[in-house]
């Protein structure tokens, strides 16, 4: 039975969740085609039965979800038109795109698949629950050219496989694992669209960092000097709207360079990064709305989240390591 995220409390057009728990074929096969892609999905060995269990959410211009069929599955597609990620947990997955060989996916190496190219699964084990995460090609395309500040070839390919046992790879399967987690949980922090936000970046910075593709060099090169103008601009946006949900990337649109050259520049002018640099303003703003309210009337939540912090409980700490105080002790009648 499928389950769909639509409260009315909860209603966005960029996040939409689906559960389902089935053995029947046809429901599997739907749920797939509309939160990932159209597809043809066929049973291996009739003789087995379908145990599916997915949890599905889509978060801006990602699909991520946990799956698992169940039983041995063999599946095609069309051009995906989007880039994609399967990281099996358990088990394996047979697959090719195009004309390259059939590759394995294992928990130690995710498949990567291009925008074009008809994908196939030619096995998906019956013990393999993965995780799959769909990428929009606009989104990753722009996420690189504001990472590396250059014009960015809309035929870009990726290496069809990743290593997830050590170095970038690693890192990048433990954050989707979170992510996924997170997405799917519909009372998890990522409701909240400052967090929401900056994990979609960082799995897209993450993914560009650790797999192979023609401007991975692009993204290691020394920053040039130059930039006080760019970080001004920056300063500017987040000292007048410190509330506002902005992400790196947003930031280094605004300063009119990239992302990897807003990080180094910031710390080079400011001696932090951008996003520590936003923390600490709107800490700031709490800190005096805290000093100048009327306990009756106020709470430290709604006063915190209205600046943007998500997490009461390190906002607490960040807090009190910056001021010597709880924010409530701020709050307290004097």
């Amino acid at each position: 039975m499928a389950e769909t995220d639509d409260s009315p409390e909860h209603t966005d057009p960029e996040r939409v969740r689906l559960s389902l728990r089935t053995a029947d074929l046809d429901e599997a096969r739907a749920a797939i085609g509309a939160m990932y892609y159209a597809n043809h999905m066929d049973l291996l060995d009739p003789g087995q039965g379908l145990d599916v269990d997915f949890e599905m959410a889509r978060l801006g211009p990602l699909t991520l979800g946990e799956l698992r069929c169940g039983a041995d599955i063999r599946m095609r597609f069309d051009d995906l038109g989007a880039y994609h990620v399967d990281l099996p947990l358990t088990g394996h997955l047979a697959w090719r795109q195009g004309t390259q060989d059939t590759a394995l996916a294992t928990p130690a190496r995710a498949g990567v698949f291009q925008p074009e190219g008809k994908p196939t699964l030619e096995r998906w084990d019956r013990h393999c629950r993965l995780l799959a995460v769909k990428i929009e090609r606009r989104a990753l395309l722009r996420h690189l050219e504001a990472l590396t500040g250059d014009a960015v070839r809309p035929s870009l390919r990726l290496a069809p496989t990743m290593d997830v046992t050590t170095g970038p790879g690693r890192t990048w399967a433990r954050l989707l694992r979170l992510v996924v987690d997170e997405s799917v949980d519909e009372r998890g922090l990522l409701r909240q669209p400052l967090l929401a936000a900056r994990m979609r970046d960082s799995l897209l910075t993450g993914l560009l960092l650790a797999t192979d593709h023609p401007y991975r060099e692009v993204l290691d090169r020394p920053v040039p000097h130059g930039f006080a103008r760019s970080v001004k601009r920056v300063v500017d946006a987040i000292q007048a709207r410190p509330e506002h949900p902005y992400t790196t990337t947003e930031l280094a649109d605004l300063a009119g360079v990239s992302a990897r050259w807003l990080q180094e520049v910031f710390r080079r002018e400011v001696g932090t990064s951008p996003m520590t640099y936003l923390r600490d303003v709107r800490m700031d703003r709490v800190h005096a709305e805290l000093a100048a309210a009327d306990p009756d009337a106020t709470t430290v939540s709604d006063v915190a989240y209205g600046w943007g912090f998500g997490h009461l409980g390190r906002f607490a700490e960040k807090y009190r390591a910056r001021y010597g105080e709880l924010p409530s002790q701020t709050l307290r009648p004097r």
